[in-house]
């Protein structure tokens, strides 16, 4: 273990954690609700530090990314743990129950990343900043070593520790669920607003997209789709890639498969508020390639994670000759 950043000392030995919103107050061996995070002997510590429960080389489109090195493999690791609780999660068994860990260096980590063709480390699978200080660390070095960091998070993080990361951040997928509330407060036990503030402060400094994830009977009503897709270009710009993904019942939510059709009809909506917008869990011909807004060229053809950068030359369309919408390596 090392010690934690941000966090204050409080009364009778107990500390208050100031990473993420909840601001958890542990007393001595008590365990924040990230499961990352212990009080030992009136000192914050991150427990979860250098501790991988998962890592693979993934196409960078898994993230999913679609603007950002397109066709490119990197090195995907991610923490125990989760600081929401999620009843739908698709990686429950490691977000939301400990388990075995192997420790990983961050020398060794940024050293596996510059082999076998990664482009760099995506912090992924669970929640990576509840992994915050062990992000921090990887990320300078990879910085250093010409390596590029990828977050995947669901975006709750305070603001200072945020634009401290960001520093050494290329590109985010934020997972915003929903821009209701009530969906934040019930399925999450979370809270809204500092997500959308982290989608926002991110944009300003490096790559973003953003992925939600359309469940029936929470957040499917076209209303709320509209609603979600008018924020994000509003806020973050028509630029933005917004992926439309399907949900299949899973940990504790046994509500049916999200059906096509509300895919396609969100996909549809979200096309006329934004320039690029992608269907994920799901087999689309349409859907999944991007087009260039202006000419309706094919730039980047992708059938599952096969991928062709078939009509961009040089950063432009080829075909109209318009600059592109991504970070190519």
């Amino acid at each position: 273990m090392i010690e934690a950043r941000y966090w204050t000392a409080l009364e009778d030995g107990r500390v208050r954690c100031e990473l993420c919103p909840h601001h958890c107050v542990l007393s001595e061996g008590q365990v924040g609700i990230c499961m990352g995070r212990v009080n030992n002997e009136g000192k914050l510590y991150s427990k979860n530090y250098g501790h991988l429960v998962s890592a693979a080389l993934d196409p960078v489109e898994k993230k999913p990314l679609y603007h950002f090195y397109p066709g490119s493999l990197i090195l995907s690791v991610g923490p125990n743990g989760c600081n929401f609780r999620c009843p739908f999660c698709q990686n429950w068994e490691i977000s939301q129950r400990e388990v075995q860990t192997s420790f990983v260096s961050p020398e060794e980590l940024v050293a596996s990343a510059g082999r076998d063709g990664s482009i760099g480390i995506s912090y992924t699978y669970t929640e990576p900043l509840i992994w915050y200080e062990y992000v921090l660390d990887c990320s300078r070095l990879a910085r250093e070593k010409g390596l590029v960091n990828v977050l995947v998070t669901n975006g709750f993080i305070e603001e200072e520790p945020l634009k401290e990361l960001l520093q050494y951040v290329d590109a985010l997928n934020i997972d915003l669920k929903s821009v209701k509330e009530s969906f934040y407060k019930k399925l999450c036990k979370a809270s809204l607003a500092p997500v959308l503030r982290t989608c926002k402060i991110a944009k300003k400094r490096c790559h973003v997209e953003i992925t939600n994830l359309i469940i029936p009977g929470e957040n499917a009503e076209m209303e709320e789709v509209k609603e979600l897709a008018h924020w994000v270009a509003s806020n973050l710009g028509k630029e933005t890639p917004l992926h439309f993904s399907r949900y299949f019942p899973h940990f504790k939510m046994t509500t049916k498969a999200t059906p096509e059709s509300t895919l396609r009809a969100a996909y549809e909506i979200g096309k006329k508020e934004l320039l690029y917008c992608y269907l994920g869990n799901i087999y689309a011909t349409n859907g999944s390639s991007t087009h260039c807004p202006v000419c309706d060229n094919v730039l980047v053809e992708r059938s599952g994670y096969s991928v062709t950068i078939s009509g961009i030359k040089k950063g432009k369309c080829s075909n109209c000759g318009r600059t592109t919408d991504f970070v190519l390596g």
